[in-house]
């Protein structure tokens, strides 16, 4: 436990002393957070004073924008916004997306919601080359696919 409070100090200091240089490779990509199904409970509000404490843009998408490309719901250039809005039933389970985000900076972002007793959330993905072309409900696919694979281990 020792170990981890000290990596996320460690994090932090690095992080205020590239601000300071003007080197913070935040500049480039502005970490964002897409929230899926995350209604007004006591774990959307943790999690979101979590990812406020962070400093993280937090953007809830709603299942009528469930048709439009990953990418371009985080504003990625060169990926086409769609025209047609999603109509069906979508899916109960919440689910998060992060854009931008360092392999540290995911870590101490788990590590603060363990730490803020967030109850654990299953569906989970950081935005790549491949599933920023994907929309909303194919991302979900993915994900259980996988969740449902880890689960059998």
């Amino acid at each position: 436990m020792a170990d981890r409070k000290l990596l996320i100090a460690k994090i932090s200091s690095v992080e205020t002393a590239q601000r300071r240089k003007g080197t913070n490779s935040m500049k480039k990509t502005q970490e964002l957070v897409l929230l899926y199904n995350f209604q007004n409970t006591e774990k959307a509000r943790k999690l979101k004073a979590v990812l406020i404490q962070m400093g993280i843009r937090i953007k809830n998408v709603e299942k009528e924008a469930y048709l439009e490309p990953i990418g371009s719901l985080c504003g990625i250039e060169g990926i086409e916004k769609t025209d047609k809005q999603y109509e069906g039933e979508g899916f109960p389970e919440e689910m998060l997306v992060m854009k931008g985000m360092s392999g540290g900076r995911v870590d101490t972002l788990l590590t603060l919601l363990r730490k803020n007793k967030v109850e654990r959330i299953q569906l989970k993905a950081i935005l790549t080359e491949t599933n920023q072309q994907w929309n909303s409900l194919e991302l979900y696919e993915e994900l259980k696919k996988e969740h449902e694979a880890m689960s059998k281990q």
